[in-house]
């Protein structure tokens, strides 16, 4: 994908036009994305950096159009330049933190509180403002019916620039006194229990404000921005299925605006709902930033991906947002030292940059490598202590170290900086199953799941906390909940597995042992695991599969009295020693294939071939593991060959 240099020319000027409405919105993080994005273009030269530009400064060298503003009316841009000294005094005001002040400047009164939207509530295209009794009970459905709140008339004379920024203002002072309320971390008072009481009254005023222009299917006066925060309301408010048409509506109206395309890839779950949100989306590059964001969100590393990243690359070749998301997608498909490298160069071309690294610490953690883990970690301290990317690096240096103590401390003070901030919550679980706090563990990664959804490691978290508390179905619940999410992770499936096999569902627990194989290996997947006659495992050569899975599918069969089954899989657990081909090195000797080859030993001499029987039994005896059990065999096997011998 190329552009031409008109086609750059005009998507410099959508992104400068997005930054500045971002920031005249305080939408400071979406400004920031697209500023970022701006100065990531590929460029012949780089005067302006090197400072080696001859043109005098009064020469006319940029023909670029300035920034147009989006779709005005005339009446929108007069009211704009009226109310322009509120609106300076407001927006310095929400760049104080002084939200209900800001709110203040164009909505002096109190704005309403009401019952939150239900999922099942009438959309504004068909809710009635009347305040007549019959409508209301009309909305109730049978339900039980709820008070109606009194709803604030919006002044007539107000823009649409000047609307959002109040009404955002309303919303970040409640975000504001929600955290204060929620006090001590994992606390009484932490979580769903405190909610943020300015919602309801923000969406009853943009209810009012869309009824009274038509309702969602009337886009002719939309600039986006408001679609975009009644989107953002409705997900705070669990409405998710209405929250994904307003957010849909806001990015066709406006596609610059990076916080609605994050909006709506939070409400997605699962591909197929990508896929049918693809249909209705805009055809502009920000769609595929979006799919691209979206994909990695989901782990679907997939060479379609791979080919629209770098497509997207070759326009913004400098761009950091796009170098992390090609590392993250390396990273979920377990090429971890690709991804290191990506990092890497991410660190060395933007040292000051901390989004994104505590993924790379994550990395680190998992390869072990202590030294290498404490660069970023100083780097980040150096940057910017109270960022709660910075505490996670730290809390994970502290874990491989085995301090887990300070590990929690850090986790912590990441969530005091950032309730929202998902990974904090999952790595704090982590610390605390190492700690053996089940309930504490269980409470942080259901926190994790309430912030994001999509997080795989965190379902895996609440498996393994209920199956220390022994629940061994909800357990299974999760790891299941966890193997859909990361279906391409063996380690989901052997825990599916494995919380199978403890309900007793042994069929079952064979079944998603196979799959974890499978997954792990690069087996056919061609074959039936439910055909006895076709076992895609059955031609599986040594060193290539997980001796540990194999040992544990052969015990199934033993439970399941299936004895030539068990020692086929006994036998391919043996078979892992050795390399595919002849001279090729495989796994050699391990703990696990010791006892493979001792049950075998053992299940020959039951079978009467004590000649296999004493030879897996001297094998044993020289790989110095079960030594003496393999001792004790060998001395049954010559008694019993001695026996034989004096019978003839």
């Amino acid at each position: 994908m190329a552009l031409s240099s008109e086609q750059q020319i005009e998507l410099q000027a959508q992104l400068e036009r997005a930054v500045e409405e971002c920031n005249e919105r305080c939408l400071y993080f979406a400004a920031k994305w697209s500023a970022e994005l701006l100065n990531s273009f590929a460029e012949s030269s780089q005067n302006d950096v090197d400072g080696t530009d001859d043109t005098d400064i009064d020469e006319d060298v940029d023909d670029r159009p300035l920034p147009r503003h989006t779709k005005h009316s005339g009446r929108e841009s007069r009211l704009e330049a009226k109310e322009r000294p509120r609106y300076l005094l407001a927006k310095s005001l929400f760049d104080c933190r002084e939200y209900d002040r800001c709110a203040a400047v164009f909505l002096p009164h109190q704005v309403p509180h009401s019952t939150p939207i239900r999922e099942d509530a009438v959309p504004p295209t068909r809710l009635s403002l009347s305040p007549n009794p019959k409508s209301r009970s009309k909305l109730s459905l049978g339900a039980t019916p709820v008070s109606k709140p009194v709803i604030l008339a919006i002044p007539k004379n107000l823009s649409e620039k000047a609307l959002f920024l109040t009404l955002y203002a309303r919303y970040m002072s409640g975000e504001k006194r929600k955290l204060e309320d929620s006090e001590t971390i994992l606390g009484p008072a932490d979580g769903p229990v405190t909610a943020n009481k300015g919602i309801a009254g923000i969406a009853s005023v943009l209810e009012e404000y869309f009824n009274a222009r038509g309702g969602l299917q009337n886009t002719s006066k939309s600039q986006g921005w408001l679609d975009y925060l009644y989107g953002l309301v409705l997900m705070k408010n669990k409405s998710e299925s209405l929250a994904k048409q307003w957010l849909l509506r806001s990015v066709n109206a406006n596609p610059h605006n990076w916080a609605a395309w994050q909006e709506l890839a939070a409400s997605i779950g699962s591909i197929e709902e990508l896929q049918q949100i693809n249909e209705h989306l805009p055809r502009d590059i920000m769609a595929f930033m979006f799919n691209i964001f979206c994909n990695q969100e989901l782990f679907q590393s997939t060479t379609e991906v791979y080919n629209t990243l770098t497509q997207i690359q070759a326009i913004f070749p400098r761009s950091a947002f796009l170098q992390q998301q090609k590392a993250l997608l390396y990273y979920h498909s377990r090429d971890h030292d690709q991804a290191t490298q990506l990092f890497d160069a991410l660190i060395r071309d933007h040292p000051h940059r901390l989004e994104g690294l505590e993924i790379y610490s994550n990395l680190l953690y998992v390869q072990g490598n202590r030294p290498k883990l404490a660069t970023p970690a100083t780097m980040a301290s150096n940057t910017d202590k109270f960022k709660p990317e910075t505490n996670c690096i730290l809390g994970n240096y502290y874990s491989l170290i085995s301090e887990h103590e300070k590990a929690v401390l850090h986790f912590r003070r990441a969530l005091a900086l950032d309730r929202n901030f998902q990974a904090a919550w999952t790595l704090m679980g982590h610390e605390y199953i190492e700690l053996k706090n089940t309930q504490a563990a269980i409470e942080s990664y259901r926190r994790a799941v309430d912030t994001n959804r999509k997080d795989y490691r965190a379902w895996y978290g609440l498996g393994q906390g209920y199956e220390m508390l022994e629940c061994y179905s909800y357990s299974l619940f999760y790891y299941q909940r966890a193997a859909a999410l990361c279906p391409g992770d063996p380690k989901m499936w052997a825990a599916v597995a494995n919380a199978y096999s403890k309900c007793d569902k042994l069929p079952q627990a064979i079944q998603a042992y196979k799959r974890a194989l499978v997954v792990g290996s690069q087996v056919e997947t061609g074959s039936s695991f439910g055909s006895r006659n076709s076992d895609p495992l059955a031609q599986a050569v040594g060193g290539a599969l997980d001796p540990q899975i194999l040992y544990d599918i052969a015990l199934l069969y033993e439970r399941e009295e299936r004895w030539d089954e068990a020692a086929a899989y006994m036998e391919l657990t043996l078979a892992q020693e050795e390399g595919p081909e002849e001279g090729d090195v495989g796994l050699g000797v391990m703990q696990i294939t010791s006892r493979a080859r001792l049950w075998l030993a053992r299940w020959c001499h039951s079978q009467g071939d004590l000649e296999r029987a004493m030879e897996l039994a001297n094998e044993l005896c020289q790989d110095g593991v079960e030594v003496e059990e393999a001792k004790g065999l060998v001395r049954d096997i010559r008694g019993q060959m001695a026996f034989a011998e004096e019978k003839r």
